[in-house]
């Protein structure tokens, strides 16, 4: 008696449309694809031609549509009171990032905002502003803490952030950026230092609330010697580390992120040759904010050569955040690495997505389209995956499906 297999049973299955898988940062298309999903993960990828027998639950036909892994921001700042409107107006009119910040301005303002709203309010603006990118097609955000910079108002922001996971369907990363400027109940940065490393960073530890720690490491916020006592911590405490470095000028902070092997370090438009070789060595991701640089109107572009040429992993991200990336658009930012950065779009796209998922430490599981990894993809209404770097805007999303269900 011959044995006949029984058919390959799927929860859902997508037909009718072509794939850029975006495996080893490639678009890698495969035309006239099948996208078979059991238990939210890929269960099978390939050309509809070769799917074998199946029976599915669910069966969509994608009419031509482009898929891709669902866009991952890997950089934000959405959680927030208030807004700086205002400093945009007077930057417009010649004043410096730098002169708004000493005169109390920047991030202290949106200290002052956060502290006074409630975790209520806090949730309803934030979840305004998510769902923005959530439409634009990201599934996977990153949140940082920052505009608390005090025990209290950190956690509190970091439970905005589990809030926002468990009340809307995308993935939230939670990083702590207890790091990011000086709270005005302190005069001296070593003691806010040290604060950071007796105090907050082991209350957040202990309460599970951080998949990551951050800092600034600046002129107008910490050196790299500061910022290397908080990373001791951090990594005792078993937290990753990434780092805002290099934005305003050179200090060496992305070797230092480095040599603690970093998930990422961000900005870097004054790095230097050094740092990307440290960067490449550690496997350090640069994650590049093209929202801020064109919206602090810099001049100083990354090293993208030095980038390429040393093989370094670059991800793309929106930085949202009140003072210098109002950004709600992943895609814009996509076209501004092209436009901006010289970034081809397959860079982009590859940035917004495998790259950005290993900036933050999930590249196993997202990021790219694969047997075995989270079924996490958006359908888009595109003839090829260049036109998402194309587009100023526009709708574009036909389906956005997020562990394998439409949402």
């Amino acid at each position: 008696m011959e044995l006949i297999e029984s058919p390959v049973q799927f929860d859902s299955i997508w037909l009718g449309g072509h794939v850029a898988t975006m495996e080893a940062g490639q678009y890698h298309a495969i035309h006239d694809a099948a996208i078979g999903v059991k238990n939210g993960r890929i269960a099978w990828l390939g050309e509809a031609s070769q799917l074998p027998e199946y029976q599915a639950e669910q069966s969509h036909d994608l009419q031509g549509a482009w898929v891709t892994p669902g866009l991952i921001d890997c950089h934000t700042h959405l959680v927030f009171g208030g807004n700086r409107a205002g400093e945009f107006e007077q930057r417009l009119n010649g004043v410096s990032y730098q002169q708004i910040a000493q005169q109390g301005g920047g991030i202290a303002a949106s200290v002052r905002a956060t502290r006074e709203a409630s975790e209520a309010e806090l949730v309803a603006s934030s979840r305004r502003r998510l769902l923005s990118l959530m439409q634009d097609g990201v599934t996977t955000v990153e949140i940082k803490s920052g505009y608390g910079l005090s025990l209290e108002s950190e956690l509190k922001m970091l439970r905005v952030a589990t809030e926002l996971e468990n009340t809307l369907p995308i993935t939230v990363k939670r990083t702590c950026l207890a790091a990011h400027a000086m709270p005005p109940e302190f005069a001296d940065k070593d003691a806010y230092i040290d604060h950071l490393c007796d105090v907050v960073l082991p209350k957040v530890a202990a309460l599970g609330m951080a998949d990551a720690v951050d800092a600034f490491c600046e002129g107008i916020a910490f050196s790299v010697e500061q910022v290397e006592r908080y990373f001791k911590v951090a990594q005792s405490l078993g937290l990753p580390v990434k780092l805002h470095a290099e934005q305003l000028s050179s200090l060496g902070g992305t070797r230092l992120a480095a040599s603690y092997k970093a998930l990422s370090a961000d900005h870097l438009e004054f790095m230097e040759e050094a740092d990307v070789a440290a960067m490449a060595k550690s496997g350090t991701v640069a994650v590049l904010l093209p929202g801020a640089f064109y919206t602090l109107k810099e001049t100083q572009l990354p090293p993208m050569d030095l980038l390429r040429e040393y093989g370094v992993k670059i991800a793309i991200a929106t930085d949202a955040n009140p003072g210098t990336s109002p950004a709600l658009s992943l895609r814009l930012m996509m076209n501004m690495a092209c436009t901006l950065f010289s970034m081809t779009p397959e860079e982009a796209l590859a940035g917004a997505t495998i790259h950005a998922a290993t900036a933050l430490g999930m590249d196993e599981t997202h990021g790219s389209l694969a047997l075995g990894k989270v079924a996490d993809f958006i359908c888009w209404d595109v003839e090829s995956p260049g036109e998402l770097c194309y587009w100023l805007g526009g709708n574009l999303v036909k389906q956005r499906v997020q562990q394998g269900v439409v949402t």
